[in-house]
């Protein structure tokens, strides 16, 4: 199954949320770039983050960052 270019990004945004801290969230700035702009909405339609551009996760949204992050550390070792 290949990965699309969308779920890289969203995966990549998902990957930047502190874990340890529901209190704290990210902000997708104008200048992100169109494609993170675009990944922050899809995962705010998906239900994952709170505000269309980043704000906090949701439960299933910890969840998903959870999941990420976890793969990404198995993947870096």
């Amino acid at each position: 199954m290949p990965i699309s270019q969308d779920l890289v990004h969203e995966m990549t945004l998902l990957a930047q949320f502190d874990l340890h801290s529901m209190q704290q969230g990210i902000k997708v700035h104008t200048d992100a770039g169109d494609s993170m702009i675009a990944a922050a909405r899809r995962l705010h339609d998906k239900g994952l983050i709170d505000r269309d551009d980043g704000g906090y996760l949701t439960s299933l949204g910890h969840d998903a960052a959870e999941h990420i992050q976890n793969l990404l550390q198995i993947l870096k070792t």
